[in-house]
């Protein structure tokens, strides 16, 4: 779509009262990203009240009208992912704004491919729109989804603006006061930190004489960023002498783990604990597939944050679930039985998907898929879900199917990583909360089973068959560009990257994404055949993952040929001071790291810095320093170790290796990193957001 141009979604699809909006941008160094925000905006041009403003602490609008589903990597940068009910959302609502800010107001001008696309219920794109000319703007309206004489529309809007997120909030009716410093009067911003408090945090002003009118400021705290708005609580006579106020600060109350386990009262650590699904007795793949199936469909019924956030991402509404397992479905003469089904009712009508489960390695089965697509289209379902262990890609199906053209009624195929599911549950009960504390219980002992070595659920847990005679060629030099199975353990290499990825995200609570450093417009495929042939040549694979808050990309080496597995980072030196403190607090932040941790000096230009392993640095620190007058720009730190050579997930097997390593050198080494120490542009955190 050209800017400004408008068009009715019901002229694109049948399938429009449910969309999903996609922001997709792309960043040259890997680190920029963005915000995403949606405004409810009525007749008057202005929100009704600041509960209309939904950002990534206010994900959700209670009626299911607003979900914003969060990042999700793409081949050349990020999309985020954003759900709208249009049939949910309130008559006086006349449009929903679509909006994208960036962090300390760094400019959209520095992002490429700048894109929203709209899919419809059916997971079909039916529209998109490029914002071509972003320069020095920091948040942008996207577009707007507008209702017209009882019929909705799409309008591409391209606006920036040059005052951040503010700037574009105040123009739609919220005040906001912005604090870049950490702390508002009240402290509110160091509170929060100091009390693990993540998200809204409300300040009442109210009168010591007991009357409860008066102010409520609603302060949104993340990463020292703090960000209020006032909303005045009429009063029935305004005192000429107004009495002092006390200030009276309360959390959104969540349930979430306690940050420290309660003593046990067993005997001896032989006693096991009591679980809801017992997963020691499961002894072949089937009864590993039941039961898992059966376990994740009842809690996600159970616990309606849970439920949603698996099924909001399919296209299916936010309304009343229930789950079903070993279902008989006619289809020919061999009636079929999908492993599960989902059934969401909202105003009267029926969402209904059905799930296949593979665990334990096991793949799907492309004319079992086949089947429940044919069998979804007859009987009028929305979706066919796959459940198994490997994470889907971008460019790279795991089944293939056919859609029969001359059937009006189109059928999504989803697919979900059992990663995917111990991520999400591990966000909810760890970092985000849910509102009952049986429903955290049930997301615990779901976890539990999840990560139970006989469950099969781990994820991905196999570099598949071409790893051998790959890893074989290497070793011999007898591999050449264009050979298809080294295609094959790139797509393995990076299922396991984001993999890593969504398990870190979801022990942190926070966004791990892999970086792919491609040419605008590259197909996925030929990307991956381009890595391919190199490795081939130097035996290495290779990834980047960008978490938010690390003042640096950390970056991942498998050298096959040496046999060896190199984790570093590149940390920026700091804006002020002298190198030799640069280096002195480095070696402070890094007194717990291993001893034989390879530190770098970076410096400007090519030249090569100095060197040496953390042991001898503790002792010499001087030693960074540059000997000539290059300038220090940064350190790299770097840990390698050996890495596995089976395919599989034993104990000496590949994936094994690649996780330990990963796990170590963030445990001890990027977690004691500064985020403060950088003078690069820090990875998008919380906006100067209201609610």
């Amino acid at each position: 779509m050209a800017k400004g141009s408008n068009v009715s979604l019901s002229a694109l699809s049948e399938h429009a009262d449910s969309v999903m909006v996609s922001l997709s941008w792309s960043s040259p160094s890997g680190e920029g990203d963005a915000d995403v925000s949606v405004l409810l905006i009525d007749a008057g041009g202005k929100v009704r009240s600041n509960s209309d403003f939904y950002f990534y602490n206010n994900p959700t609008a209670p009626d299911g009208s607003v979900h914003l589903l969060g990042s999700t990597p793409t081949e050349n940068g990020t999309e985020d992912r954003i759900r709208l009910d249009l049939t949910a959302l309130p008559d006086d609502v006349n449009r929903a704004v679509i909006a994208a800010s960036r962090h300390r107001r760094a400019h959209f001008g520095e992002l490429e491919n700048i894109r929203l696309t709209l899919k419809d219920g059916s997971g079909d794109d039916v529209l998109g729109f490029s914002i071509t000319d972003a320069t020095v703007e920091s948040a942008f309206v996207f577009g707007e989804i507008y209702r017209r004489n009882d019929e909705w529309k799409f309008r591409a809007v391209g606006q920036g603006y040059g005052t951040g997120l503010a700037g574009l909030a105040t123009d739609y009716g919220i005040e906001v006061d912005e604090d870049d410093d950490g702390d508002d009067e009240t402290g509110s911003a160091t509170e929060a930190q100091e009390h693990g408090v993540r998200g809204i945090e409300e300040s009442i002003a109210e009168p010591v004489g007991g009357d409860p009118s008066g102010t409520i400021e609603v302060v949104v705290v993340a990463e020292g960023v703090a960000a209020s708005v006032s909303v005045p609580v009429p009063r029935e006579a305004e005192s000429p002498n107004p009495a002092p106020v006390r200030r009276v600060r309360t959390a959104k109350k969540k349930v979430t783990l306690p940050r420290t386990t309660k003593p046990s009262l067993a005997e001896n650590d032989s006693w096991r604990t009591a679980r809801l699904f017992p997963a020691s007795s499961l002894k072949s793949d089937r009864e590993r597939e039941v039961r898992a199936t059966s376990i994740l469909l009842s809690v996600m019924a159970q616990v309606p944050e849970f439920g949603r956030r698996l099924t909001a991402a399919f296209g299916a509404p936010a309304g009343r679930m229930e789950t079903f397992t070993e279902v008989s479905l006619p289809h020919g003469e061999n009636p079929k039985r999908p492993d599960g089904i989902l059934r969401i009712e909202r105003a009267g009508k029926l969402w209904t998907a059905l799930v296949e489960t593979k665990t334990n390695g096991n793949p799907l089965k492309p004319e079992q898929v086949q089947d429940y697509m044919d069998i979804a289209s007859r009987r009028g379902y929305e979706a066919v879900i796959t459940l198994s262990n490997d994470v889907a890609l971008e460019g790279s199906p795991l089944v293939d199917v056919k859609v029969d053209g001359r059937r009006k009624h189109k059928v999504a195929l989803w697919h979900l990583s059992w990663a995917e599911v111990t991520q999400q549950a591990q966000m909810l009960l760890r970092h985000e909360g849910v509102r009952q504390e049986s429903h955290a219980w049930l997301l615990q002992e779901l976890l539990h089973y999840l990560q139970h070595e006989n469950s099969g659920c781990h994820g991905f847990q196999n570099m598949g068959p071409a790893w051998v005679p790959v890893r074989n060629g290497i070793d011999e030099e007898t591999l050449s560009p264009g050979d298809s199975r080294t295609v094959q353990v790139v797509e393995s290499w990076e299922r396991l990257v984001r993999q890593v990825c969504l398990r870190i995200g979801g022990e942190l609570g926070t966004k791990v994404m892999p970086v792919q450093r491609a040419k605008r417009g590259t197909d996925p495929q030929s990307r991956r055949i381009e890595v391919a042939d190199r490795f081939c040549v130097d035996g290495k694979l290779e990834a980047e993952i960008r978490i938010d808050g690390v003042p640096g990309i950390v970056a991942i080496s498998a050298d096959l040929r040496m046999g060896r597995l190199r984790t570093s980072i590149e940390v920026p030196a700091p804006d002020q001071g002298y190198p030799l403190s640069w280096v002195k607090r480095l070696m402070k932040q890094l007194h717990e790291a291993p001893a034989d941790l390879h530190v770098q000096t970076l410096l400007e230009g090519d030249a090569a810095g100095p060197r040496g392993t953390l042991e001898k640095l503790r002792m010499e620190p001087g030693d960074l320093l540059a000997k000539g007058p290059e300038r220090i720009i940064g350190f790299r730190l770097s840990l390698s170790k050996s890495v596995g050579n089976t395919r599989g997930n034993s104990e000496n097997g590949f994936i094994r290796s690649v996780d330990a390593a990963v796990d170590r050198f963030h445990t001890t080494v990027v977690a004691r990193l500064e985020q403060r120490t950088s003078r690069r542009p820090k990875a998008a955190i919380a906006p100067e957001a209201v609610m």
